[in-house]
């Protein structure tokens, strides 16, 4: 029997931080693997996934390897370090993960994708900072939730929902799920799979195979590495933070914060108008096939790939469909 190859791209999440399993990380892509098929010894998985990782690092380094593994099913979640750069474009995030989506279904495979929540939310920042990345955040999404119905990607809704709320599916940093939040994800798309019948084998365990970190050392872990991470990010995010939190507070104290919204909305618009149409970026799929891959239900249990939390409006469905 032929093997089913299995290859995830990404960042930290991906990659498996918060899950970590002898001296490295496990996490959702690697338990998702192991229920892929009824024989567990026929699924080969990759995890290209690197911390840190944006959309161009996906594009430029993780895609040439995961395509030269023809992968019957490739992870595509990233983005979130993007919002985190006073680097952020959302049409270089819209066109680079048009490119990867585009590649990998034209060679065959299924695309899995997840919207996530906003990391302002997650790390409790305040909120002039925090609406500055939810706005970016929620354009990501935005991208991502088109682009899944564009390539018939297998899609999570992954960005609210009361289950994010729940303090033990995450570790000390609040950014990376823990085990129980890992076990999470890798349940819930493999239930999305099993009803595409693309997942043949036993659904992961939601039960955590080892204790949560104690509370020393999740102390322990923010006073080293996660205080490391802060400072990196500080040296490139926060004077474009607090330049963006000054804006927030000016379009407020005049009453036109909704402008910051529309002007969100128009960039995530014209991001997609710009795309090239699907039929010159790859071949469209059989009319049945996208139909069959359109129907599957996403986490919150609406149909169809995109989620009911996107709105999307439809000059921004026109705008991708071309």
């Amino acid at each position: 029997m032929r093997a089913v190859r299995f290859v995830a791209l990404g960042d930290s999440l991906t990659e498996g931080v918060g899950d970590p399993v002898g001296n490295g990380w496990r996490g959702w892509a690697a338990l998702l693997a192991g229920g892929l098929a009824a024989d567990v010894a026929s699924v080969e998985f990759t995890n290209l996934a690197v911390s840190g990782a944006q959309t161009r690092d996906v594009l430029e380094r993780q895609t040439p390897a995961g395509l030269a593994l023809r992968p019957d099913l490739v992870a595509v979640v990233i983005g979130v370090n993007d919002t985190l750069r006073a680097t952020f474009d959302i049409h270089a995030v819209a066109a680079r993960l048009d490119q990867v989506c585009a590649a990998f279904t034209g060679q065959g495979a299924t695309v899995l994708t997840a919207c996530l929540p906003d990391p302002g939310a997650m790390l409790r920042l305040p909120a002039a900072l925090a609406r500055p990345l939810a706005r970016r955040q929620r354009a990501v999404n935005e991208v991502v939730h088109a682009l899944s119905d564009r390539y018939g990607a297998v899609h999570l809704h992954a960005s609210d929902g009361e289950w994010l709320t729940d303090r033990a599916l995450w570790s000390a940093d609040r950014l990376h799920p823990g085990e129980r939040g890992h076990r999470q994800l890798a349940v819930r798309f493999h239930a999305l799979l099993a009803q595409a019948g693309m997942a043949t084998g036993m659904p992961p365990s939601a039960e955590p195979e080892f204790p949560a970190p104690t509370r020393s050392a999740s102390l322990l872990w923010l006073a080293t590495a996660g205080t490391a991470w802060v400072v990196r990010r500080c040296r490139d995010l926060l004077p474009q933070l607090i330049h963006l939190a000054a804006d927030e507070m000016r379009h407020r104290a005049r009453g036109t914060s909704a402008r910051l919204d529309l002007r969100a909305t128009a960039a995530v618009s014209a991001a997609l108008a710009a795309l090239p149409t699907a039929g010159q970026s790859q071949r469209a799929p059989d009319d049945a096939e996208a139909q069959r891959r359109r129907t599957v239900t996403n986490l919150t249990g609406v149909p169809g790939t995109a989620c009911a939390a996107a709105d999307r409006s439809a000059v921004r469905t026109t705008a991708i469909t071309g």
